[in-house]
């Protein structure tokens, strides 16, 4: 292929001769270029004239020019470190792949033939061009080139600090330069785009570290020098309407913005540390936020048993699992099929975490006396149907919650316990009489998060007795049900999931059903062991075994099976 387009014709007249703009929808565009300094197709798309994909279009038709989606496309380092970041950066390009004595670069100018030289000059090799769109092309150089690269330029803009800075009209100043405004909004924006659930912002000794919690783990992105700490931390603080010259006490703010046209939510936790302030932001992104109990993760048995206690009119439902296990996500996505325009759903939370149409939420306010149990009175007054309590803390919320269940509400909540059977013993050693229990709760659900494997990476391998010992499980016949190997999977990790093998979380459940029988054992107070038997012996699906079946189907890997739902043996 051609190193630069043969046919020199603008792109303003190939967008008028083949009628996609006007001559003079042209002129204003070609106006605002030289106002701004800007591409001619970025002039037309800022104007609304037509849109990127439009662009491209015309670009692959007029000029033979074939176009590639580069949100699917998994890049090879070696071929993203043939071409500088800061060349992709400024010509809006990205290497795709090397094919003999051709380097593959998309880009979404293909008349910048500055760019093309410069590739060429500083790889020595050839260029083949392929069409991308310009918001393809930034989020391929954020996702390849990595945080760390895409901010040291910024970092290099922002001056050491002669003085040390302490009054807030300083303090306000630092944070509003535009450097430190770039490095916040990096930070931030690429968090969001790894899926990132926190961002910890840590002041050292000598730096200040950057971390993100991606699929439960942190994992450091990059290290800022010391002089950027204050002025950040400043940034930040503005953007979350906190004190910026108070420093000695945690503060928590809240921050709302967009990234890639998505709306996000920052929870802000400020902290003081022997090196300055640490900052945590916990991003809540509404888009990515799971609303359909389809897609929570139930086999086909635990989907029924949930379905089926949704149905019911009274009673209560309790989720349990440790803190970051996806509790709130299973109760939304449940109050989200139970909102119907015949319904009264009022729900009392710490603090609301995203905000459901049709549905009243509360937040509580322990500095003006609103607590889960006073809200929780005020709002059966409320004539409710359906009620949400966030988490059952004490013996007062516990009560009130089981007597609106007896009296014709249906309850969702969560407790803190190891598993399904826990929930119910929580309750008794709670204060509430164990025949009230048995008669409130229809359901017990447990969770866990595991990661799932990246579909991107994923392999096959098989296992028999031994390997399973090996791997650090101590009942293999779990796993084997009598064969003598079984097939398992795992990521061999790649650019896509950043090396880890895993890509995303899964949940895996267990629910208990109150049955007769059940609630015969609640009654006569017995312990959860106890309870838990039962179940069992009733068909009941435990942690483990569903974690297991989700591993043989090559979903999630034993090992995460292991580290989260084996932890009682």
């Amino acid at each position: 292929m051609a190193l630069a387009p043969k046919r020199r014709k603008r792109l303003g007249d190939l967008l008028v001769e083949v009628g996609l703009i006007t001559k003079e929808q042209l002129e204003e565009a070609i106006a605002l270029q030289s106002e701004r300094g800007i591409r001619l197709g970025q002039a037309l798309v800022e104007l609304h004239y037509l849109d990127e994909q439009q662009l491209l279009e015309v670009l692959e038709y007029q000029l033979g020019i074939p176009h590639i989606n580069l949100g699917d496309k998994l890049i090879a380092p070696e071929i993203v470190d043939l071409v500088p970041r800061e060349t992709a950066l400024k010509h809006k390009v990205m290497p795709v792949e090397k094919r003999g004595d051709r380097l593959v670069v998309a880009s979404a100018d293909p008349f910048n033939v500055f760019a093309i030289d410069e590739i060429r000059e500083a790889t020595g090799l050839n260029v083949e061009l392929l069409l991308a769109t310009e918001r393809d092309i930034e989020d391929a150089i954020n996702r390849h080139y990595g945080v760390q690269d895409v901010a040291e330029t910024v970092i290099q803009t922002l001056e050491d600090e002669e003085e040390p800075v302490e009054s807030e009209d300083e303090l306000r100043q630092m944070g509003d330069e535009a450097p430190i405004v770039r490095l916040a909004n990096i930070i931030i924006s690429q968090g969001v785009r790894e899926k990132a659930s926190d961002i910890h912002i840590e002041p050292q000794e000598k730096d200040v570290r950057i971390r993100y919690r991606v699929d439960g783990f942190l994992r450091e992105v990059m290290k800022t020098p010391k002089r950027t700490q204050m002025a950040l931390v400043s940034r930040l603080k503005i953007l979350s309407k906190l004190d910026i010259a108070e420093r000695r006490v945690p503060q928590d703010g809240q921050i709302k913005m967009t990234v890639d046209g998505k709306e996000v939510d920052l929870r802000v936790s400020t902290m003081p540390t022997v090196y300055g302030e640490k900052v945590v932001l916990r991003i809540l992104d509404k888009s990515s936020f799971l609303l359909d109990v389809d897609k929570l993760g139930f086999c086909p048995e635990n989907k029924a048993k949930w379905r089926e206690a949704m149905r019911r009119p009274y009673g209560m439902i309790l989720v349990t699992g440790p803190t970051g296990s996806g509790k709130t996500t299973t109760l939304y996505a449940t109050l989200a099929a139970l909102n119907t325009p015949e319904r009264n759903i009022v729900t009392v939370e710490d603090p609301v975490e995203y905000t459901l149409p049709g549905i009243n939420q509360v937040s509580i306010n322990k500095k003006a006396g609103l607590t889960f149990a006073s809200a929780l009175r005020a709002i059966l007054r409320q004539d409710p149907d359906i009620v949400m309590v966030g988490e059952i803390r004490d013996q007062e919320t516990a009560s009130i919650a089981v007597q609106a269940a007896l009296t014709g509400h249906l309850v969702l909540s969560t407790l803190h316990t190891n598993d399904a059977a826990g929930t119910l013993t929580r309750l008794v050693e709670m204060g509430v009489e164990p025949f009230l229990v048995a008669s409130s709760v229809i359901v017990a659900e447990a969770q866990r998060l595991v990661r799932s494997i990246c579909p991107a990476c994923k392999e096959s391998f098989e296992v028999g007795r031994d390997e399973l010992l090996e791997m650090g499980l101590s009942t293999p016949d779990d796993v084997l049900k009598g064969r003598k190997k079984v097939t398992l999977y795992r990521g061999k990790g790649c650019s896509r999931c950043s090396q880890t093998g895993y890509k995303g979380r899964m949940a895996i459940q267990e629910i208990m059903t109150l049955n007769p029988k059940i609630r015969a054992l609640i009654a006569e107070n017995a312990n959860s062991d106890t309870l838990k038997a039962a179940a069992i012996e009733e068909g009941m699906i435990t942690l483990k075994e569903d974690g297991i079946c989700k591993a043989l189907k090559g979903e999630t890997t034993l090992e995460e099976v292991l580290r989260v739902a084996y932890t009682d043996d």
